[in-house]
């Protein structure tokens, strides 16, 4: 489990902001892949947020190829325990054109997030014997391991 604390309140973000919160959150996917050849349950909410964050992109902020334009109007359901609903207000076409725009949002960010691990295997590793051996890493033993020189390490089962 990752813990990732904000460093400071922030209510505005870019799409390059959003798009690499998307990559970190299919990181511990694509490292449970890496490493054991296979995908497991650990991964779900990160991959619940990250698919939420790309909708949201698409459909509430404007920032897909499909222009600045917002999809799905929200409604209170007052009866409903205010719950808010969506209420579709477009074609078929366009739900697939929003389909493929979250696709391709989230197929980059995962493209980014591999290489980025894939690169810095090295580091991964690092940090996976740490944990190992210590269970939780602080900021300060985080930044410290992984700007320690390359040097081949494997993972201790």
């Amino acid at each position: 489990m990752t813990q990732k604390l904000p460093t400071e309140e922030k209510h505005n973000y870019g799409k390059a902001y959003l798009e690499a919160e998307i990559a970190v959150r299919l990181g511990g996917r694509i490292a449970e892949q890496m490493k054991f050849g296979e995908p497991s349950t650990g991964a779900r909410d990160d991959l619940e947020r990250a698919t939420d964050m790309a909708r949201k992109m698409v459909c509430e902020w404007g920032m897909s190829s499909l222009g600045p334009l917002t999809f799905g109007k929200k409604e209170e359901q007052i009866f409903l325990g205010r719950e808010i609903a969506t209420h579709k207000d477009y074609s078929e076409a366009t739900a697939v054109e929003i389909d493929r725009e979250i696709r391709k949002i989230a197929d980059e960010s995962y493209s980014k997030a591999e290489s980025l691990l894939k690169e810095n295997e090295y580091r991964l590793d690092r940090l996976a014997n740490a944990l190992l051996e210590k269970e939780s890493l602080d900021a300060k033993e985080i930044k410290e391991l992984i700007e320690e020189p390359a040097t081949p390490v494997t993972i201790e089962a």
